[in-house]
């Protein structure tokens, strides 16, 4: 076979098809189900099993273990998940993605391929896109989806050239003479191809074709082992415009794939050679093509390749799920935290799984004070929105404000289902009367972290439509910014001591910009009938001095809740 340049694109296009179909699939069973897969992964406890399983269970759902690690990358980067219990996802997800050899295989290598049925799974997907009701549009999109992966799997079959006929195999044969060298030297194949694919899937597929080809199965195995690090790269590559958080986890991920490479790279020979046996020994447990001997042979390879992935993901997985804690402080060392801004995304409460009213209240007690900080970083960030004229700046402070107020939204939503798990158990009335003041303390939080969200829009809007303020409605605004920074600081003082002296200070400091809000509202008024700065610039204006005594209000109310 003459394997050209032709040949080449045919091979490179084969391999296309099957991405797509496997990005159409994909895509279209997480709109159906996506929804819930996220509330699963919010839903995460502390419990490293728990971790595993949920990762599992989502890639195992969504066939894309790259979709699963973004996915948690992002909810990182949010503060929706701890990088422990991100560690713990990324393991159960290394063996949710070994469930695609197996479809792949028992689907698409049999005497009669599912490509056969692609061509009418088609036809029964397409009048479902075509619907208005979302559930069936994304069932149309994965039948589709699904059906495309088969058809591109059997071009695929059709398009990689066996390693007998020349091309192929002088390419590598320089590379196998080496013993253990060759396998490290293939386990760099088998990363460079999955970074370059951007996705394990396709290279586990490519990988499996190329073993009925005459690929030995040594080197097919290896090439597997540099699969499980080149999707680390994915999300690497989803951290970079993340938080130090979002690094930390896609670290974390690279770490595990990475020494369990090296593991396996020292036990390899003896590996291969039980797998390969057990495969041959238990043949009637795996659906074989027995339509000849030459297709025995390749089934055999194929099924201990995907029982190689498998046995490793779970092997490497329980290896390391109890140096959890180790791989947390390496990744926190190696990206370490630079300002304190870094750390205050995530919050550290509600480990304790004995509960017991009193101690709970008061750990919940110690965390209020981080709330207080988080919402008041959001007023010096709404202080730099005002005065910054750079774009890209501007777009990442925006951005800072969305993050943090996202942080409000989970901590009052985890507080309050802590809460009620408190309340459950026998508390006395004190404790009873406590949780009200903390829940209530938890909602006024919440509502200034919305306030200063919706400010930012206006701030943005303002931006976009080159509506501008002039001086003195710039430097009315940052007066009323600097009085409730002066609250918030009186605030965090009263949390921790709760002294009569400083919420006299805070109720004096609260009338004095109830005075200045009026003031300025009749300054306004006076200056938009004398044309000193446009009605569009006026009333966004007066909207973002209405939004700030509102925060005002609510930082009242969380004193008033605090006894």
């Amino acid at each position: 076979m003459n394997f050209g340049f032709f040949e080449i694109l045919t091979l490179v296009g084969s391999l296309g098809f099957f991405i797509y179909g496997m990005k159409i699939m994909s895509e279209g069973i997480q709109k159906l189900a996506g929804s819930k897969m996220r509330n699963i992964l919010g839903a995460i406890t502390n419990n490293k099993f728990a971790g595993i399983f949920t990762g599992f269970f989502t890639t195992s759902v969504i066939q894309s273990s790259s979709a699963t690690t973004v996915m948690i990358v992002s909810f990182v980067n949010a503060g929706l998940l701890s990088l422990r219990q991100a560690i713990g996802v990324i393991m159960g997800a290394n063996i949710g993605t070994t469930v695609t050899a197996f479809l792949v295989l028992g689907l698409g290598f049999g005497k009669l391929s599912l490509a056969t049925y692609s061509l009418p799974l088609i036809a029964i997907g397409l009048p479902l896109i075509f619907f208005k009701k979302d559930s069936l549009n994304s069932l149309g999109d994965f039948i589709i989806g699904f059906a495309l992966l088969f058809m591109g799997l059997e071009a695929l079959k059709k398009s990689v050239p066996s390693f007998d006929e020349g091309g192929f195999y002088e390419l590598i044969e320089p590379l196998t003479g080496s013993g253990i060298f060759s396998v490290i030297i293939f386990v760099f194949i088998g990363t460079f191809v999955t970074i370059l694919v951007q996705s394990s899937s396709a290279a586990m597929a490519l990988t499996l074709v190329l073993c009925t080809k005459g690929l030995p199965f040594e080197f097919a195995a290896a090439i597997v082992l540099g699969e499980n690090i080149g999707t680390t790269v994915t999300a690497n590559i989803a951290a970079i415009i993340g938080n130090i958080h979002a690094k930390r986890a896609a670290l974390a991920h690279l770490i595990f794939n990475l020494f369990g490479v090296i593991w396996m790279i020292i036990l390899f020979n003896f590996f291969i050679e039980n797998i390969e046996e057990f495969v041959k020994l238990n043949s009637e447990w795996f659906p074989f093509d027995n339509s000849s001997k030459q297709s025995i042979e390749n089934s055999t390879i194929q099924w201990s390749l995907a029982l190689f992935h498998l046995t490793f993901n779970i092997l490497n997985t329980l290896l390391l799920v109890w140096f959890v804690e180790n791989i947390e402080k390496i990744v926190t060392r190696v990206i370490y935290s630079k300002v304190e801004e870094d750390e205050i995304f995530q919050l550290k409460y509600f480990s304790n799984t004995t509960l017991s009213s009193e101690f709970s209240i008061l750990e919940v007690r110690t965390e209020l004070l981080k709330f207080i900080k988080i919402t008041s970083k959001m007023n010096s960030f709404l202080k730099s929105l005002i005065l910054e004229t750079d774009k890209r700046k501007f777009s990442k402070i925006l951005q800072k404000i969305k993050q943090y107020e996202e942080i409000t939204d989970r901590i009052e939503g985890e507080v309050s289902e802590y809460l009620s798990k408190v309340n459950e158990t026998e508390s006395t009335q004190k404790t009873n009367e406590e949780i009200k003041s903390i829940l209530s303390i938890i909602n006024d939080l919440e509502s200034i972290g919305d306030s200063y969200y919706s400010i930012s829009k206006l701030i943005q809007r303002k931006s976009e439509n080159n509506i501008y303020f002039v001086p003195i409605q710039r430097n009315n605004i940052l007066k009323m910014i600097e009085k409730v920074e002066n609250l918030f600081t009186q605030l965090k003082k009263y949390v921790g001591d709760t002294d009569v002296k400083t919420s006299k200070i805070i109720k004096k400091e609260k009338m004095e910009i109830n005075k200045l809000h009026y003031e300025l509202k009749k300054e306004h008024l006076i200056n938009i009938s004398n044309n000193k700065y446009s009605i569009k610039s006026g009333v966004i204006y007066s909207d973002v001095l209405s939004g700030l005594e509102n925060i005002t209000n609510n930082i009242i109310d969380v004193r008033d809740s605090i006894n």
